[in-house]
């Protein structure tokens, strides 16, 4: 694999400083100087190599939206092509497992992103985007267990969960017992499946 040339490395640290410093003061507090300092670079790099705030929020989000996926494609490889339960599992670990490759500071990241998606249409744009392909690559694995026509409506809850373990542990982490996100909607996941019938596939 080439290696990152500067510029990349660079704006690879400028947008971890976004994420630092987002972290201790929110997006409205993430000044370009308070992004460089996190990041350990000067305001004028940070210029050089992002227009503006909102370019390396923008960055951000396809950065977090990229790395769940590559958890994801590490979790689904070790499960066999057949177990499609399986692989919906892989998913929620992928997104909600306190494993070794978790990031606390991508899921407060990503809830201020979120929240920023509401008020600037250019972020709103880049979250839906985002979002739909994570949704579409869950209804496809839930799809496989109960087919097409009921698969919308159960990865639609099954995200709408994860979305909101996101939220309250970025915004009131007290509440939600320890390591217990995944384990919760895994279930949440067996019961739901279970629910749309034996054999469960409509569309086979």
């Amino acid at each position: 694999m080439p290696r990152p040339s500067n510029t990349e490395a660079r704006r690879e640290q400028i947008v971890a400083g976004l994420l630092k410093a987002m972290a201790e003061r929110g997006y409205e507090g993430a000044s370009v100087a308070e992004i460089a300092k996190a990041a350990g670079l000067s305001p004028g790099l940070v210029h050089y190599h992002f227009e503006d705030k909102q370019e390396i929020l923008l960055t951000l989000v396809r950065s977090l939206a990229s790395r769940a996926r590559q958890r994801f494609t590490a979790r689904v490889a070790k499960i066999p092509a057949d177990d499609a339960r399986g692989r919906v599992e892989a998913f929620v670990d992928a997104f909600l497992a306190m494993g070794p490759d978790a990031d606390v500071a991508a899921v407060a990241g990503w809830v201020t992103i979120s929240a920023e998606a509401i008020r600037q249409p250019e972020v709103r744009v880049a979250y839906e985007e985002a979002v739909r392909a994570d949704l579409e690559q869950l209804e496809a694995l839930v799809a496989a267990v109960v087919g097409r026509r009921r698969a919308r409506p159960l990865a639609a809850g099954l995200f709408a969960a994860v979305q909101g373990y996101f939220v309250l542990s970025a915004s009131a982490p007290g509440l939600v017992p320890p390591g217990s996100a995944a384990g919760t909607v895994k279930r949440m996941a067996a019961g739901l499946l279970e629910a749309a019938g034996p054999g469960a596939r409509d569309d086979a």
